[in-house]
């Protein structure tokens, strides 16, 4: 039996009641559900709706309740529409007719956005831990590749040479970037719902900041038309969703193009690559190619959100049913990512003798106009200079390492013996010092600083 049907002659048509039922996805809040509704039951007793007597039977079905959801006992029947019918259906079978008082001066608008906000918050400390392992993998890449030297790309042209501990370190940071938005949401998430009644706010005596500090929230809504409308929280968890997606497909990218036979900078362990059903030779790198395409999957889910809130008129209407699905969704999809994509860049072979043979003299070029401006040349130039060296060694079929000194000097008499020694990687790497740089000491002294944001042994380092 609905919980409405009271007004109704007629019982709902089923295709219609199978497509307004929620209860397939929603019962994953079921727990939540039972917290907020012991929650209410004492918050009803203080308000002297309840008389002791009838919360403590209410407590007892709902513990009941409670146990039965988690040793995973609870049994739904056809008629419960939703997580809360189905909890209200099966504590009327065990306190009898009081169950019928649980209700009082509450709405599932507001029961829904309470649970849907608990669950969230229940949730996102194993996301982040989850994060904070992939984190903890490229910190452990970074400490042991740290001498390695391959070359730096922009537009997927070689650039200049870095350390691959540098390289490694730039996924570190976007990854806690997304930690701390998680964190930063949790302050707009965590506002109780509970207590705005359908949209008018409940007529009891509710104490509502009590209520809020027993379920774990930092303060109830001040508007409770806004606070039974609101799913801002969960368009900003797929946001930030879809960032860590984001994230996750660039270093996935990266990944995919450095193991192919092109580059062979990289080489995946055979439990975290796949091959195929017709070709006996290929490795391919399928957890990192389903991390590209998941992070469309998240973008899809956000949109799609956004686009289901952007006009609705009133308080709650039926079209927020849609906000669960794809944020339930979204979170599995990063929790069951996250651990495969942090054990594959654990156990990857790095093969330096390619990335180094990947590096020649032309990556310099940067370097050769700095050391012209270290002679007096001011940087226009010297990038000019530096180009017209670049240009006659191509012509030449030479590199900028092996152009001859009366070559150089043909372009600047400025030039001496000394341009040579612009041409050694490691010399350039450990020119770049300054904070944030790709000099080995810059590179130590950033691992510490994201050594320092590691949660280790259970201390969460912020």
């Amino acid at each position: 039996m609905t919980l409405w049907h009271g007004r109704f002659a007629d019982k709902t048509n089923p295709d219609a009641f199978a497509l307004n039922a929620s209860i397939s996805f929603d019962q994953r809040m079921a727990l939540q559900d039972v917290r907020g509704s012991l929650a209410w039951s004492e918050a009803l007793e203080m308000a002297g709706v309840l008389t002791v007597d009838e919360q403590i039977q209410l407590r007892a079905g709902l513990q009941q309740i409670e146990a039965e959801f988690q040793s995973q006992s609870f049994s739904y029947v056809p008629g419960d529409e939703d997580i809360h019918t189905a909890v209200e259906r099966r504590l009327g079978e065990i306190v009898g007719s009081v169950a019928g008082k649980l209700h009082t001066g509450r709405s599932r608008n507001d029961q829904v956005a309470t649970d849907f906000r608990l669950w969230l918050l229940d949730n996102i400390p194993a996301l982040d831990v989850a994060l904070n392992e992939l984190q903890g993998a490229l910190v452990e890449r970074a400490e042991g590749d740290l001498g390695t030297i391959m070359p730096g790309y922009t537009h997927l042209q070689r650039a200049q040479p870095v350390l691959l501990s540098h390289w490694w370190l730039s996924h570190f940071w976007p990854l806690q970037r997304d930690r701390e938005r998680l964190s930063d949401f949790k302050k707009r998430l965590a506002v109780l719902p509970l207590g705005s009644g359908a949209l008018a706010g409940t007529p009891f005596a509710i104490d509502r900041t009590a209520l809020a500090d027993k379920l774990g929230f930092a303060k109830p809504s001040p508007n409770s038309m806004d606070a039974v409308s609101d799913r801002d929280f969960a368009a900003e968890f797929l946001f930030v969703a879809a960032m860590i997606g984001l994230h996750l497909s660039k270093l996935a990218e990266q990944v995919i193009i450095y193991s192919s036979a092109e580059f062979g900078f990289i080489e995946l362990d055979d439990v975290y690559s796949t091959g195929s059903s017709l070709m006996p030779q290929k490795k391919n790198p399928d957890p990192f190619e389903l991390a590209r395409g998941k992070a469309g999957t998240l973008l899809g889910a956000l949109t799609g959100l956004l686009a289901t809130l952007k006009g609705l008129p009133s308080t709650y209407d039926k079209d927020l049913q849609e906000d669960k699905i794809p944020v339930f969704e979204a979170y599995d999809t990063l929790t069951a990512m996250l651990p495969v994509m942090a054990g594959a860049v654990r156990t990857l072979m790095v093969k330096p003798e390619r990335m180094a043979a990947a590096i020649d003299a032309t990556m310099m070029a940067t370097d050769l106009a700095d050391y012209l401006v270290e002679r007096g040349i001011p940087f226009r130039e010297a990038h000019a200079l530096s180009g017209r060296a670049v240009r006659l060694a191509l012509e030449n079929g030479k590199t900028l390492g092996t152009l001859t000194l009366t070559e150089y000097q043909s372009i600047h008499p400025i030039f001496n013996e000394a341009v040579y020694n612009v041409f050694d990687p490691q010399q350039c790497v450990s020119r770049r010092k300054a904070l944030g740089g790709t000099a080995p000491e810059a590179v130590l002294a950033q691992l510490k600083q994201a050594q320092s944001l590691l949660i280790v042994e259970g201390v969460h380092h912020v």
